[in-house]
């Protein structure tokens, strides 16, 4: 096959009706045999799946693991599925990452958490796999507020956690904020993020 899908059952699925539809024609046929294409080989279908039953699903058996184990290693590596969230740690380190992104021309994400807050620890790894989708066009921070001087935390203008927030030259666009559940978080940080995307 020239085309593997991500998903093993789908590409199952379509082989197996590719089969089905050959197995009509080889019975609707007067000659017996039809001919088929496996990576590229032309093979009969008598030949490959062989004249009876139990050859058939032997054949159709090792050809389905066959073709889930491709579909499992032919995955695209050259992504990260997550990218860890930076930490600023001052008011120096956010205007220079605020400056870099500007020079950029690019937004960037601020999650403002606290260690104690359970919503926000359960919300970082899913925003570490929104910052993997993103790679490269927009970078993920976080500011843990309990390990920060206040100063910082007031220019966020910070009142409930966790807060995500959506900077661009060097000013604060959007925010979310999360209390509710953390696939709706991430759906409105991804809305978000596509308007200044």
């Amino acid at each position: 096959m020239s085309v593997l899908a991500a998903n093993s059952h789908i590409l199952y699925r379509e082989v197996h009706q590719r089969d089905q539809q050959q197995q009509q024609q080889q019975q609707s046929s007067s000659s017996g045999s039809c001919s088929v294409t496996v990576n590229g080989v032309g093979l009969t279908s008598s030949s490959y799946f062989g004249n009876n039953i139990k050859q058939r699903e032997y054949w159709r058996r090792k050809w389905r693991r066959e073709l889930k184990a491709e579909a499992f290693w032919q995955q695209d590596v050259s992504r990260p599925t997550v990218i860890e969230l930076e930490h600023i740690a001052d008011n120096d380190q956010l205007d220079q990452i605020l400056l870099q992104a500007q020079q950029l021309s690019q937004p960037i994400i601020i999650d403002w958490m606290a260690a104690w807050c359970r919503k926000c620890i359960y919300l970082k790894p899913k925003l570490e796999k929104l910052a993997a989708e993103y790679d490269k066009r927009i970078k993920f921070y976080y500011v843990d507020v309990n390990k920060v001087s206040q100063v910082l935390v007031k220019r966020g203008n910070i009142s409930k956690m966790p807060t995500i927030q959506l900077w661009k030259d060097g000013e604060m666009k959007e925010e979310v904020i999360g209390g509710h559940k953390a696939w709706l978080v991430i759906d409105e940080v991804r809305e978000m993020i596509q308007k200044y995307v």
